[in-house]
């Protein structure tokens, strides 16, 4: 955006006959303000990276804390062992269906809910969305919260996953401020052409809808996906339902254990296995499939937080 402003700056200038020139402050400011850049985005990067190659590199030289810039001994014999983890496999399935399937259904559940609030016919209106954003203030707490998990029966079950998580009074303000962006003419002129409200809904609201709920569907994929302790509490008694974030948690405080298990398909030597290198292998597992997430959403997610900042 700020380079298409200053497109637009120089064709103003140009048009005018005026030639547009940066002053030295100017280039000083430029330099500056682009080194800061470069140097953050290494500082944010270089965590992952630093991971990364610990991982693939000889596991003797991660284990005596060689390896710090470029990889050594390169292999990847460290993901192939885990394969060796029964319970890797099922932790990453219960994770991966939840992050899909929470992610939807908090999205579509966001979009109607805040289409909804953006209509004046609803009956009491403005009482339900005052309620709705009081959750976002007040909290019953950690054991009322279980509790209530409890009565509902939402412990060791699966959907203990989803269900608590379909409403989200913050992307409920996200979608409803920007559905009262879209021009109410498009709405009308559906309705006069026959239009019910879920047509409406359906073939106008959601499709235009795509910046704010792309950028709710972000949020969604890395809290699911990121997610802990509602597996740490919720599912204590059932393993098989473990969360891989939560199934990470017992790799680190068992390790050493673990390491007899990835050694026991015989293509990994005792030598090769210990504490540091399964920590950063399992780490880097869980840290992968949700890099990948933002990129392919970017522009709708830019898109979707600059409008509604402004709006709000």
């Amino acid at each position: 955006m700020a380079e298409n402003v200053k497109k637009i700056a120089h064709a103003r200038h140009t048009a005018m006959g005026i030639e547009y020139k940066r002053s030295p402050m100017d280039r000083v400011f430029m330099v500056l303000n682009v080194t800061f850049f470069i140097l953050f985005t290494i500082l944010c990067i270089f965590p992952f990276y630093y991971l990364f190659i610990n991982t693939i590199s000889d596991n003797d030289l991660v284990n005596r804390g060689v390896i710090t810039l470029l990889p050594q001994g390169i292999h990847i014999q460290n993901y192939i062992a885990l394969k060796n983890v029964s319970d890797f496999g099922q932790s990453v399935f219960i994770s991966v269906t939840r992050t899909i399937l929470g992610t939807a259904v908090m999205v579509l559940a966001s979009a109607f809910a805040g289409y909804l609030t953006t209509k004046k016919e609803m009956w009491r209106r403005s009482l339900w969305y005052r309620l709705l954003v009081i959750t976002m203030y007040f909290n019953a707490g950690l054991v009322p919260w279980y509790l209530n998990m409890l009565g509902l029966g939402l412990t060791d079950n699966y959907l203990g996953y989803i269900i608590p998580g379909i409403v989200q009074p913050y992307n409920i303000i996200l979608v409803k401020t920007y559905i009262e962006s879209i021009p109410s003419e498009l709405e009308e002129s559906a309705r006069i052409d026959g239009a019910s409200n879920m047509q409406v809904f359906s073939r106008i609201i959601l499709p235009l809808s795509k910046p704010i709920l792309a950028t709710i569907a972000v949020f969604g994929a890395v809290g699911n996906w990121n997610s802990f302790q509602d597996s740490l509490i919720l599912m204590a008694n059932t393993p098989a339902l473990y969360t891989l974030q939560h199934r990470l948690y017992v790799y680190l405080n068992s390790s050493s254990n673990l390491a007899n298990v990835m050694q026991s398909g015989g293509n990994v030597s005792a030598a090769m296995l210990n504490t540091k290198v399964i920590q950063y292998t399992i780490s880097m597992v869980t840290i992968i499939p949700i890099m990948f997430v933002y990129p392919f959403m970017q522009q709708y997610f830019e898109e979707g937080i600059m409008l509604g900042a402004v709006k709000g």
